[in-house]
């Protein structure tokens, strides 16, 4: 999928789980669905660090566009050193290590240790990097007419104010984990859940994706799933505009009025 589908598909992935955090009574405090939403539309494009074409790439102008080559570099060496026999070798790592469930679970534990052990100044750098790729992508028509500073700008006054917000007594620091010392510990799980509904979108396309790596499927490690052949689509195609967006919307909807207690 496109960069609009796969935020716009986050943001409805953690509403979801707002709501499903309220059917369990352990509801999410309204900044966290807030902030989580953002998070995780954000986190959608990350996967996407493998191709420099990609909407990430573009997002923090000279250095995310450099990153991305470092990452396509890093995939395609990690591709061919764990393909199986029948696997062809690649020159690019496009839709290989960031498009598996352990790099969406290194990344958001990562991201979480981090915010537990560098606190404020971490949060903060967490929520400018997510808050800016969640305008690329929701907002995606103004951001590519409108200024990389201002985007930076929206975002950093962004991540200043929801910090401010979520610093608050009762706002969510210590949502799902009291413990002593683990504020924002919880920062890792939208990140996660982002990246990992960007590689079941992608999976609904015609050339699948290896989420489950390095597990093996009928031989193959890279092996891409994805629905019935004749159920998948090209990136861009009107079904991810026409059906699937809308939907996300739809249920992004529903999900807020659950988790926010609106309607039971």
């Amino acid at each position: 999928m496109m960069g609009p589908a796969h935020s716009l598909s986050g943001a409805a992935a953690w509403l979801g789980v707002g709501a499903a955090a309220a059917a369990l009574d352990h509801p999410m405090p309204w900044p966290v669905v807030v902030v989580g939403a953002l998070i995780c539309a954000g986190a959608a494009l990350a996967p996407d660090l493998d191709q420099k074409s990609a909407t990430i790439s573009r997002a923090f102008g000279p250095l995310s566009h450099a990153l991305c080559g470092v990452i396509d570099k890093l995939s395609t060496v990690v591709y061919n050193a764990t393909r199986s026999h029948g696997e062809r070798r690649r020159a690019g790592g496009h839709r290989t290590l960031t498009h598996t469930w352990p790099w969406a679970v290194f990344i958001g534990a990562g991201f979480s240790t981090a915010a537990v052990v560098w606190d404020r100044w971490a949060v903060l750098i967490i929520l400018f990097i997510h808050m800016v790729l969640a305008v690329e992508g929701l907002l995606w028509r103004m951001a590519r007419v409108s200024s990389d500073v201002l985007v930076w700008l929206l975002g950093a006054t962004s991540a200043w104010i929801l910090a401010e917000v979520l610093d608050q007594p009762g706002n969510g620091s210590h949502w799902l984990f009291t413990g002593e010392g683990q504020e924002y510990l919880w920062l890792g799980l939208p990140i996660v859940v982002g990246a990992l509904v960007h590689n079941i979108g992608d999976a609904l396309t015609i050339s699948g994706c290896p989420i489950l790596w390095p597990i093996p499927i009928a031989g193959k490690r890279w092996y891409p799933l994805g629905t019935p052949r004749f159920m998948r689509f090209r990136a861009g195609a009107w079904v991810e505009h026409k059906v699937l967006m809308p939907a996300f919307m739809v249920l992004g909807g529903v999900g807020s009025l659950v988790a926010l207690g609106v309607v039971g």
